[in-house]
This record gives structure tokens, C-alpha cells and sequence, in this order.
């Protein structure tokens, strides 16, 4: 369980940088847009698909970063409230429910990969890219969600790993 621990902690931190650079990137192309249509008054055509598609990569491949760090948003009144046993059952059931929803999002989203790399759907800008390339952030996230998950609920049973 260590080892799971481990790995998926530094992956997930992996995660969090690749998610970082796409944001950053992101915005480097919008201030070279803004520079480009009002400055020197030329016309941009990949910026608006490129800012798009990575910051929604960098929403799907940092969520993972994100659950390490329990950034996501919860409620603690009731775990606060609970003994600590109804409490750590209560962590367990909704690690779990969590867990289902990732894996019920992965398996769409790598179908949803899968049939546009396998049928060479491209998307319908002046661009035309392959439509895999957008796509691919959905389940790489999602499994690594899936990974980070059950990496947190092996913290639950094993505190001191999680140190």
C-alpha cells in the first residue's frame, strides 16, 4: 500500500505541473493574441482552439494534484460532528462513492477517445486537428483520478503511509 501511496502521490504531482505549464501556456498565447489582432492588426487562427483545449486539458489533468492536496470543495460539518469510527466509514463511503463516478467518467471519456482516434475525427475549425489530441486529457485524467482515489482511501486504513 506504501508503494501505491508513493507512486500515486508523485504522479499526481506530475499531474499538478503538466496542468500548471498548460495554464501558463494558455495564457502566453492569449497575451500573443491580443498582441497579434490589436498591435500589429494580423489575424489569429490557432490561438482561441490552442487557449481552449488547454485549459480544459489543464482542468481534467491537474484534478488529480488537486485531490491530493483535498482541494476539492467539502463540507466537514458532519465528519466534525460524528465519532471518529462513524466518521472514517463515512470517508470510506464517499471515497467510494467518488471513486464510481471517476470510473463511470473514464470509461466514457476513453470511449469517447477511442472512437475519434480510431475514426480519424478531426475537429471542425480552419485547423482541423485530430480530435484524439483535445480528448486525450478526459481519461488520462480520469485514470490518474481513479489511481490518486484509491491511493486515498489505502491513507485512510494506513495513516502512517500517508505520512
Amino acid at each position: 500500500m506504501k508503494v501505491l501511496i508513493r507512486v500515486s502521490d508523485a504522479l499526481s504531482r506530475l499531474f499538478g505541473i503538466a496542468s500548471m505549464v498548460l495554464l501558463a501556456s494558455a495564457t502566453a498565447v492569449v497575451t500573443q493574441m491580443v498582441f497579434m489582432r490589436y498591435v500589429l492588426r494580423e489575424s489569429t487562427v490557432w490561438q482561441t482552439e490552442f487557449v481552449i483545449y488547454a485549459l480544459i486539458a489543464s482542468t481534467f489533468v491537474g484534478a488529480p494534484y488537486v485531490l491530493l492536496h483535498k482541494g476539492h470543495v467539502g463540507v466537514d460539518l458532519l465528519p466534525e460532528m460524528l465519532p471518529r469510527t462513524a466518521a472514517k466509514v463515512l470517508k470510506i463511503v464517499a471515497a467510494v462513492l467518488s471513486l464510481a463516478f471517476f470510473a463511470a467518467i473514464f470509461w466514457s471519456s476513453w470511449h469517447y477517445f477511442y472512437e475519434a482516434a480510431s475514426k480519424g475525427w478531426t475537429t471542425d475549425t480552419v485547423s482541423a486537428i485530430p480530435l484524439w489530441i483535445p480528448l486525450l486529457p478526459l481519461p488520462l485524467g480520469m485514470g490518474m483520478l481513479i489511481i490518486q482515489g484509491l491511493a486515498e482511501i489505502a491513507k485512510i486504513f494506513t495513516p502512517e503511509a500517508a505520512q
